[in-house]
């Protein structure tokens, strides 16, 4: 389906939870988010009818988000569900990576072909900071799961902070070398405004092709300029939302596991769909899109993400 200034919706991103088991101070507060009832939130089933209603307008890429989507109990079955949907040609899941040493192989197996795991920094103290918990081992033992069990595409998503990470940018290039994973750096969002990260932490991409003079740019049709090294296993991709808006191809849509259609992620508008029908949720996700914006508002330190949530709840 297209929008009403003839973008092509194709993309459905799925927010099966608001929980996460870590805490990074960019994303949310210390103590977490109040936990919604049972009655908040979508069903496995609801969940499943509202992919089914997307892929009826056009959507063939779903990707599980959360929160952490592998705290969810019955996320095997919801995502064996989704890929079995006739339409869905890529089920794609973002993670922390933590739980994946033990996931890794029956997420392959419920039909999920590509994962992104969150790594924001390679030093175990940092990333205790970062994420006010200690589990940097077991991100890490989720890389290598993740390479293990043979998924399509694994990537690891690092949000770009300067004055924490930014010294770190050839040690995680480098890692594009030794395995086939991608690298995507990301501008950080002012999406949930926490008293630890000030303005000299919101860098412009631009500061990666500095860190990265050797680096060799490759075709894209995605958000992603890409980029790699000679001899390199995997590619490196500059995400820069803060600098270079993507309204004018933005191709998704958004759910949130409270059952709201957001059909941008940096304005408050919401379409609800819980408790509704397939056939309602169709035509709810039908008027989100005809009322997708044309782009964002300004975005910057000095003028946050007017989404009305933080990113957990959203699923970036």
């Amino acid at each position: 389906m297209n929008d009403s200034i003839g973008r092509k919706i194709t993309y459905l991103r799925l927010s099966v939870t608001d929980l996460c088991n870590l805490r990074c101070r960019y994303c949310m507060p210390e103590k977490g988010v109040c936990p919604k009832s049972h009655d908040e939130i979508l069903t496995e089933e609801e969940m499943v009818s509202a992919v089914r209603a997307a892929v009826g307008l056009g959507v063939t890429k779903v990707r599980i988000t959360g929160g952490e989507p592998l705290v969810k109990k019955n996320i095997l079955s919801l995502c064996e569900r989704i890929a079995s949907i006739d339409g869905v040609s890529d089920l794609a899941l973002t993670t922390n990576g933590t739980l994946l040493p033990k996931m890794a192989e029956d997420l392959k197996s419920a039909g999920v072909n590509r994962v992104n795991i969150s790594l924001d920094t390679l030093k175990p103290q940092k990333y205790t900071y970062i994420t006010r918990r200690s589990s940097f081992e077991e991100a890490i033992d989720g890389i290598t799961a993740a390479l293990n069990a043979g998924f399509k595409k694994v990537k690891i998503n690092t949000v770009l902070i300067g004055g924490f990470n930014d010294d770190e940018i050839p040690d995680f290039a480098k890692l594009t070398m030794a395995s086939p994973i991608d690298l995507r750096f990301i501008e950080l969002m002012p999406v949930y405004q926490s008293p630890d990260i000030g303005p000299e932490a919101y860098l412009p991409a631009s500061k990666i092709l500095e860190a990265l003079p050797d680096l060799k740019e490759e075709p894209s049709d995605g958000v992603a300029r890409l980029f790699s090294f000679e001899g390199a296993q995997g590619k490196i991709g500059i995400i820069s939302p803060m600098t270079n808006d993507f309204c004018a191809s933005c191709n998704r849509i958004r759910i949130t596991a409270d059952g709201k259609i957001k059909p941008c992620l940096h304005s408050p508008a919401e379409y609800s769909i819980k408790g509704l029908s397939e056939a309602e949720m169709k035509a709810q996700i039908i008027k989100a899109i005809n009322e997708k914006p044309d782009r964002r508002g300004e975005l910057n330190c000095l003028n946050p993400s007017n989404s009305g949530r933080y990113m957990n709840q959203i699923g970036g």
